[in-house]
């Protein structure tokens, strides 16, 4: 029975998923195998030593302390791609907003809900102050390609605008899901000088923190449009805000509102609703219970942030996993082990990622209590795990 911790409300859809006759998962579990997540933070909370993977019912791991996961063997994966076109419709929205100036109207045409008579002329003076460009024929830069990105891609395409995408780590799936009709860009530097509208689409990491800077928003064009729905800290706030007060930039949508932005009049601050569709709670729920017990049962994973892209094909009865750090000659002590327990391998995989690696070996025979403590002993073995196929 694998004991599964919720830390936030999941979505039923994917909660069903899990056989309750192997499965139990409540909010309240002491020792929990793995912890299902969307918004809960656990950089601070002490995480069980029995919890072996944190499951993300969404794209971003900033709630979770990772590093430490790492050091302890513990797989957190996440769900990229579930809240994709959730994303990409605020992203299209939010160009629609920057160019039309429709909150401004919105909001003006409810100041004068108390004219009566009058709303009808009011409006017809007043609707000049709100003009804003179209979309056809506008170019729009994307920064990075992945699920998001693309669908924005296409989409814009779609809507007649001319797209220029950069993503120096382009996927291979992505490439083949994206149009054409999109120019790959060399350079950053060299797609800001081109580009009406520019929509963010990477994580958050020390390499991308403040990638859209003063230093590049002197590239681009006077009465840019930036879309920002990725994450805050990808700009830095105090170079925007003085390139829309000094009309550099036009108008910057950002889903993620901080004071010195909701003070700056000529930013467009949404709450946070980029995934907050219930399509992409239930699409990013079933993808996280799936990551989950593929990895519980058969120790396969996919789309994890700190381990390796591992899975194998069981053949065999019985299958050890073992988590350890990326140094020389593991394998090699893992099999001398086996060996000397008379432990026959059918098959064999070792991938590794940055500093932690991840084995799946299949044997025809049980690997005894004795073996799987002398495997523990070895330095730089992180954690070690035996399941059975049914």
């Amino acid at each position: 029975m694998f004991l599964i911790k919720t830390m936030n409300k999941i979505s039923p859809l994917g909660l069903e998923l899990f056989p309750r006759t192997q499965y139990e998962v409540a909010s309240e579990i002491p020792n929990p195998d793995a912890i299902l997540v969307r918004s809960a933070d656990l950089n601070n909370v002490e995480i069980p030593n029995s919890v072996i993977a944190i499951a993300r019912a969404g794209a971003g791991v900033n709630n979770i302390p990772v590093p430490k996961c790492s050091d302890k063997g513990i797989v957190v994966f996440n769900t990229p791609g579930g809240n994709a076109n959730a994303v990409k419709e605020l992203a299209i929205a939010s160009m629609l907003i920057a160019s039309r100036n429709i909150v401004g109207g919105i909001n003006w045409a409810a100041s004068i809900a108390d004219k009566a008579d009058q709303v009808p002329d009011l409006v017809e003076k007043g609707k000049s102050q709100f003009e804003g460009p179209e979309l056809w024929g506008k170019t729009l830069g994307v920064v990075g390609l992945g699920a998001i990105g693309v669908m924005v891609a296409n989409d814009a395409i779609a809507l007649g605008m001319n797209v220029i995408g950069y993503d120096p780590y382009i996927s291979v799936d992505a490439a083949w899901n994206l149009s054409r009709e999109v120019v790959r860009a060399d350079t950053l530097e060299g797609m800001l000088s081109k580009v009406d509208y520019l929509t963010l689409h990477v994580p958050l990491s020390d390499t991308t923190k403040g990638l859209l800077n003063a230093e590049k928003i002197r590239f681009m064009k006077k009465g840019v449009r930036i879309i920002n729905l990725a994450r805050g800290a990808l700009v830095n706030e105090a170079d925007i805000i003085q390139a829309l007060n000094s009309d550099k930039i036009a108008a910057y949508v950002t889903d993620f509102p901080s004071a010195e932005m909701l003070a700056c009049k000529k930013a467009i601050c949404v709450p946070h609703l980029g995934a907050s569709t219930p399509e992409a709670e239930d699409n990013c729920a079933v993808m996280a219970v799936k990551q989950l017990m593929n990895f519980l049962e058969n120790g396969a994973i996919r789309n994890s942030v700190n381990y390796p892209h591992c899975r194998l094909d069981q053949n065999a009865p019985f299958r050890l996993l073992v988590s350890n750090r990326n140094i020389p000659n593991m394998v090699g002590q893992i099999t001398t082990i086996l060996a000397g327990a008379n432990i026959n391998i059918t098959d064999l995989i070792n991938h590794h990622k940055g500093d932690f690696a991840y084995n799946i070996i299949d044997t025809e025979q049980k690997i005894p209590d004795s073996a799987l403590e002398q495997l523990k002993k070895i330095e730089g073995i992180i954690r070690v795990r035996s399941i059975e196929k049914s």
